[in-house]
């Protein structure tokens, strides 16, 4: 129904337009079909959700249902939240002033029935935007049935001297004050189960009690709650009767291949301009930095049930770009590309985020990163050169002979942190069977990323235990595994 907001401003003005009041999860539901039907996206911004959790969040809000969001930290749970917010229609009326955004067509409120009573069709109502309808509440132990379902406010009685069994001086809460509006609870579980309680009568019949007052307002509100899986956190869970009276629960998860991942990381991480154009960052780079991620999940180091979110990804990335950053202006150059030497800059933003098992203690936060970042290389080197068996003949031929001989006969080659991109480069282009190992098996590899795939190669052969490499205090250092043993060296 197109209207004119501008011009209706009284109720007898929106009693003539011919708005029609409907509830929150009509107008979802409504909208919602629309989009589908036209093909629009309906949850834009949200990667790797398109055949899992979205199919699954369409169908709850077809059916009217309360939304509970259950998956492991840094899985747009709160994001997804707030993207419903869109569904809603731009405008709706309310009675001004009205503390609980009465429908100005069906009041429920004491105030806005005397307004109503009192004034008619002159009774005044204001538009509430959609971006306006949404409340959150982070679940913390702290939180009181008064903050969320309201109580008695003695300092309101006082001023309008009245007594404590008038409703008039009912101080309502969030929930109350959301009426007509998407609220939100995040990490439920984390609410007492006291607390948990008095959502019952909301979620079942819509209504709330405060301090034995005979209330009957029948709220209108889409609840989305999130939650981590109950084994997460002793701190509580979702009681039993709570999880009933939710309409649907559904999970989230994290990205299931690189290339989503690049692109959660590529929306979500805050680069200043500067930044961004000074650096290059090779793709294979890209695809390094999401591994790791996917290394952690996977790793006996880090605990399964914290998880490993997506802000690990995408701090990263941040702090990647300032490691090259920061080289480029210590030594006076105007751009830079991101080496693989870098890595060692983004080790402080995976510390932070991953919680580690009794084995990763004993290995160090700092130990357990710089092993993610080696599987990782591990896991990207089968992709741009050939595999290195575990069990070799020890005559086999391999496509790594000339370039471990080349480190065998040599003192090993240095790769220092303040390097210019021009000695970066020289340095590199100074192994000559480097060079024609790229040849053989990359031809065609972009020219701008060929640097990092020969530190790829570098870091690769270690990893798989075909050559060491050992950090000192302004670079690495590459060399043969045994041959300094065998010289004598």
């Amino acid at each position: 129904m197109n209207l004119n907001y501008k011009e209706i401003t009284t109720l007898g003005a929106l009693k003539k337009s011919g708005y029609k009041t409907k509830s929150i999860k009509d107008e979802l539901r409504d909208n919602l079909r629309e989009r589908i039907k036209s093909g629009e996206e309906t949850f834009t911004g949200v990667w790797g959700y398109e055949n899992s959790v979205i199919p699954e969040l369409e169908r709850a809000i077809l059916s009217r249902h309360n939304i509970n969001l259950l998956g492991l930290r840094g899985q747009a749970k709160t994001r997804l939240a707030r993207l419903i917010v869109n569904l809603l229609d731009e405008w709706v009326p309310v009675v001004e002033g009205s503390e609980i955004n009465d429908d100005p067509l069906s009041p429920m409120s004491r105030f806005a029935m005397e307004l109503i009573k009192e004034k008619g069709n002159k009774t005044p109502i204001a538009w509430l935007h959609r971006e306006q309808r949404f409340s959150e509440k982070l679940a913390t132990p702290d939180v009181t049935v008064a903050d969320l379902i309201g109580d008695v406010d003695p300092i309101k009685a006082a001023n309008l001297k009245l007594s404590y069994a008038d409703d008039r001086v009912i101080h309502f809460g969030m929930i109350p004050r959301a009426n007509r509006c998407i609220f939100v609870i995040n990490e439920l579980p984390d609410l007492q189960a006291r607390i948990q309680v008095s959502l019952f009568n909301i979620l079942e019949e819509g209504d709330i009690q405060i301090r034995g007052f005979k209330l009957r307002l029948p709220l209108d509100i889409q609840f989305v709650f999130t939650a981590n899986p109950e084994d997460y956190t002793n701190r509580g869970s979702i009681v039993t009767p709570l999880k009933d009276r939710i309409g649907s629960q559904i999970l989230t998860h994290y990205p299931d291949d690189i290339e989503t991942a690049r692109k959660i990381t590529s929306q979500e991480a805050h680069l200043d301009d500067r930044q961004s154009n000074a650096v290059y960052v090779p793709d294979i780079a890209k695809d390094l930095l999401e591994q790791i991620s996917f290394e952690a999940r996977n790793s006996e180091y880090v605990d399964a049930k914290s998880g490993v979110s997506a802000r690990t990804s995408i701090t990263a990335f941040e702090n990647l770009l300032s490691t090259a950053e920061r080289r480029a202006l210590l030594t006076g150059a105007d751009s830079t590309m991101v080496r693989l030497s870098d890595f060692l800059g983004v080790i402080p933003a995976i510390t932070g985020k991953i919680e580690l098992v009794y084995e990763g203690e004993q290995e160090g936060a700092d130990g357990v990163a710089a092993i993610l970042i080696d599987d990782a290389v591990k896991s990207l080197f089968p992709k741009y050169f050939p595999e290195i068996n575990k069990l070799e003949r020890k005559d086999a031929e391999t496509p790594y002979d000339e370039l471990l001989h080349w480190f065998f006969q040599g003192e090993g080659f240095e790769l220092l942190d303040d390097f210019t991109d021009e000695e970066y480069k020289r340095s590199l282009d100074g192994i000559p069977e480097l060079n024609q190992l790229l040849k053989t098996h990359q031809p065609d590899f972009p020219k701008e990323d060929v640097y990092f795939l020969k530190e790829l190669a570098l870091w690769g052969l270690v990893s798989f235990k075909k050559l060491s490499k050992q950090r000192f205090e302004d670079g690495y250092q590459f060399k043969d595994l045994y041959g300094s043993f065998i010289r004598g060296l």
